[in-house]
C-alpha cells in the first residue's frame, strides 16, 4: 500500500473514532448555540419593545454576561496553551480576519459616535476571540462541524414547535412563519443552513446518515413555511455551485477563490451583452425592480460613501447612532428608519470605506481558498464549508451580515473560517511544543 493510501486510511480511522467535541471546541459551539438558538428564544419570550436586532442586543443582560464570559474562558485557554499557539502557522484568511478587526477598531478614532463604535467593536472582538482562538487549539480529529449540526438540529426542533404555535396575526404580518426568530427571513436563513449541515450528515454513515435525512426533511419544511424566496433560491443554487467548484478544482486545480472572483466578471459580461440587469432579476423574483425597496437605500448609501470613500464613517457608526447621524438628518422618507442598508458590502463601504471593503473581500476570498484545501483531505467537509461560505457570501447582497456580531450567519461564517484554519494549519517549525524534533504533519493528518 502506498504512503498516501496509508495516510488516508489512518485519517479515516481517526475521524471515525474521534469525539464530537473537546474542551476547546466547546467554546465556539456554545457561541454558535447562543447566537442561533438561545438568544433568539430569549428575545421571542420577552417580547422586547426595540424594533431592531442591534438595539435589542445592546440592552440585553444575558448578552452582556455571555460574551465576556466566553472571552474570559478563551483567554484562559490561551494562557494555558500559549506555547502551542506559537507553534502554529496561522493561515492567510485568519490573518486577513485579524486585519479586518484591527481596521474596525482603528475606525473608532474617526467615527461619528466613538463611544458607540467602540462598544460594538468590543463585542465583535469578543465574538471572534470566542470562536477562532479555541477552534485553533482543538485537536484536528475533533469534528467541529458535527457539533454545529447538533446546534442547528436543536434549533430546528424548537422552530417546529414555534411554527405550530405561531398566532395567525403574526404569520400574516410576516407573510410567512418566523418561528422563534424576529422575521421569516431569519427562519429562512436558519433553515437553509440547517439543510446544508444535514446534507453533509447524509454523506456520512450509520446514525449520522439517518439523522441527516430526518433533519434535511425538517429543514426543507421550515424553509417552505418561512416563505423566504431568497433563502429558498439559494438553498437550491448554492449546493450545486459548491459541488461545481470542487469538480473544477479536482479537474483543473483552480482554487474556489478564483471561481468566486469569476462570478461577478461573468455577470458583467453577460449583462452587457444581453441587457439583463439586477433590476430585471429583481422583477422576476420579487415582482418589482428595486429588490423590495433596497435599491433606494443603496442609492442613498452610495451618496454617503462618496463623502468618505477611503475610511468610511466608522465601524457601525452611521445608521441610527444618534439624532444627528447622516441616516437621520439626510436620508429621505422611510429610509431614515433603516437600521442598515440591507447589503453587507454596501454597509462595509459606508462604515469602513474602500479600504475596509478590500480587507473584508480579502478575508472572504482567502476563506474560500482554504475551504478548497480542506476538500483535498475530506471532500464532504470541504463541500459543506464551501456551501455555507457561499450561502453567506451571496446572502450579503440582500442583507447586512459582514462584521455583525449579532447575526448568527456571521458567527457561522467565522466558524467555517476557523474550521478551515484548524484543518489546514500545522506547526511552523519541525519541533513540537515540548522542544523535541518532530516530523511536520502531512496534509492528510488533521
Amino acid at each position: 500500500m502506498s504512503r498516501t493510501a496509508v495516510q488516508a486510511s489512518e485519517f479515516g480511522q481517526l475521524r471515525s473514532s474521534a469525539p464530537v467535541i473537546d474542551r476547546f471546541t466547546l467554546v465556539p459551539l456554545l457561541a454558535c448555540f447562543y447566537a442561533t438558538v438561545a438568544a433568539p428564544v430569549f428575545y421571542f419570550a420577552t417580547a422586547p419593545e426595540a424594533h431592531t436586532l442591534q438595539a435589542i442586543m445592546e440592552t440585553r443582560w444575558e448578552h452582556r454576561i455571555f460574551w465576556p464570559a466566553m472571552t474570559a474562558i478563551s483567554l484562559i485557554l490561551v494562557a494555558q496553551n500559549f506555547v502551542r499557539l506559537t507553534t502554529l502557522r496561522w493561515p492567510l484568511h485568519i490573518i486577513a480576519l485579524a486585519l479586518c478587526l484591527a481596521f474596525a477598531g482603528a475606525s473608532v478614532l474617526w467615527a461619528l459616535y466613538p463611544q458607540t463604535s467602540f462598544m460594538r467593536f468590543a463585542q465583535q472582538a469578543m465574538v471572534l476571540t470566542s470562536v477562532v482562538v479555541p477552534a485553533m487549539l482543538a485537536a484536528r480529529t475533533v469534528d467541529l462541524m458535527r457539533g454545529v449540526f447538533l446546534c442547528f438540529a436543536i434549533g430546528a426542533i424548537l422552530n417546529v414547535f414555534f411554527v405550530l404555535n405561531n398566532p395567525a396575526d403574526l404569520v400574516n404580518a410576516y407573510n410567512g412563519y418566523p418561528g422563534y426568530f424576529m422575521g421569516k427571513n431569519y427562519l429562512g436563513e436558519f433553515a437553509a443552513a440547517t439543510l446544508f449541515l444535514a446534507l453533509h450528515e447524509v454523506l456520512r454513515s450509520g446514525t449520522r446518515r439517518l439523522l441527516g435525512i430526518v433533519f434535511a426533511v425538517v429543514a426543507a419544511v421550515l424553509l417552505f413555511v418561512a416563505n423566504s424566496k431568497t433563502a429558498m433560491g439559494l438553498a437550491i443554487v448554492v449546493p450545486a455551485l459548491a459541488g461545481l467548484m470542487l469538480i473544477v478544482r479536482r479537474l483543473t486545480g483552480i482554487s474556489p477563490a478564483v471561481f468566486l472572483l469569476c462570478v461577478p466578471v461573468c455577470y458583467l459580461i453577460v449583462s452587457s451583452i444581453s441587457g439583463i440587469s439586477m433590476n430585471h432579476i429583481s422583477y422576476l423574483l420579487y415582482g418589482d425592480s428595486t429588490f423590495t425597496g433596497r435599491t433606494l437605500i443603496w442609492d442613498f448609501a452610495n451618496y454617503e460613501i462618496g463623502r468618505r470613500p477611503l475610511f468610511g464613517w466608522g465601524y457601525q457608526s452611521f445608521w441610527l447612532v444618534g439624532p444627528d447621524s447622516p441616516s437621520i438628518v439626510e436620508a429621505p422618507g422611510w429610509i431614515k428608519g433603516m437600521p442598515n442598508s440591507h447589503n453587507g458590502y454596501v454597509d462595509i463601504m459606508v462604515e469602513l470605506g474602500y479600504i475596509g471593503l478590500t480587507l473584508v473581500l480579502g478575508f472572504v476570498v482567502a476563506t474560500f481558498h482554504a475551504s478548497g484545501r480542506v476538500a483535498e483531505r475530506d471532500a464532504a467537509r470541504g463541500w459543506l464549508l464551501l456551501s455555507l461560505a457561499l450561502f453567506v457570501t451571496m446572502y450579503n447582497f440582500l442583507e447586512s451580515l459582514w462584521m455583525r456580531g449579532f447575526e448568527f450567519l456571521w458567527v457561522l461564517f467565522v466558524i467555517v473560517a476557523a474550521e478551515a484554519a484548524r484543518c489546514t494549519a500545522f506547526p511552523s517549525t519541525s519541533r513540537g511544543v515540548d522542544g523535541r524534533h518532530r516530523n511536520r504533519p502531512t496534509p492528510t493528518s488533521y
